[in-house]
């Protein structure tokens, strides 16, 4: 019997259908198809490495994969060498994580080009956003950012503010901050968005999404944002491989 792999309720309008064996390689691989996932719909599953676990947003392959989860340090705990064959993009969202090259608190953004090289480890402990083999060949800044730092950037609706990360050609990565109350309505471009709420709740005209929340809409879907209390978001759009 075929397994649906997809976060809970009605706003994930669809998502690929694959046989039991295959679920771990091909996660929300059809990039056509808009997917949400709030936190309470994939657990923590363990990786190879002790104290390390993570929660699966996508993936496409198996321990080498192209693939965006969260993933979870315990203190103390570490991740062996490694070599970023297609890249990695981290945002930390909780704790410190560090590597030989430096440590980094909650509200780092980095950028590890195709090439490098690092051991990371957390202390304290330390929970991450992670996207890996995510990067064009051609995009070889290596970034290490304090995103409170960022000077803030008025957005095209009120109330909205802009924090740039990135921009490589169509893929632009950004933090946008809502103040409470106010709305945006958008059109997906090419290449299609992908949001990870950070603080407080985005709703829309499907739903409500409170923090934790991992959304990927294809271009050409039309929302209608808003939200009471106000929220963060890290935003990525024009990236995603094109159906």
């Amino acid at each position: 019997m075929p397994l649906i792999v997809c976060g809970v309720g009605a706003q994930c309008m669809a998502a690929n259908v694959v046989s039991l064996a295959e679920w771990r390689m091909q996660l929300h691989t059809d990039y056509s198809l808009r997917v949400v996932v709030r936190p309470e719909d994939v657990a923590w599953s363990a990786s190879p490495e002790p104290g390390v676990d993570r929660r699966r947003l996508e993936r496409d392959g198996d321990e080498v994969a192209r693939a965006t989860s969260i993933v979870r340090y315990a203190p103390g705990s570490r991740f062996a060498a490694h070599t970023h064959g297609g890249g990695e993009e981290i945002l930390v969202l909780e704790g410190v994580f560090s590597d030989e090259h430096g440590d980094y608190p909650a509200g780092t953004y980095l950028r590890n080009p195709i090439g490098t090289r690092h051991t990371p480890f957390s202390e304290p402990g330390t929970t991450l956003l992670v996207k890996l083999r995510q990067f064009d060949a051609a995009d070889t800044t290596t970034l290490r950012l304090n995103t409170q730092s960022i000077p803030a950037q008025a957005g095209t609706a009120a109330g909205v503010t802009v924090y740039p990360l990135h921009q490589h050609g169509s893929e632009i990565v950004r933090l946008l901050r809502f103040a409470p109350g106010a709305s945006s309505t958008v059109t997906v471009a090419s290449g299609g968005e992908e949001i990870l709420v950070l603080e407080g709740q985005l709703s829309d005209q499907f739903g409500d999404y409170p923090a934790g929340t991992w959304l990927r809409n294809p271009a050409g879907g039309v929302y209608t944002r808003h939200t009471a209390q106000g929220c963060l978001l890290y935003t990525k759009v024009g990236h995603l491989p094109q159906p």
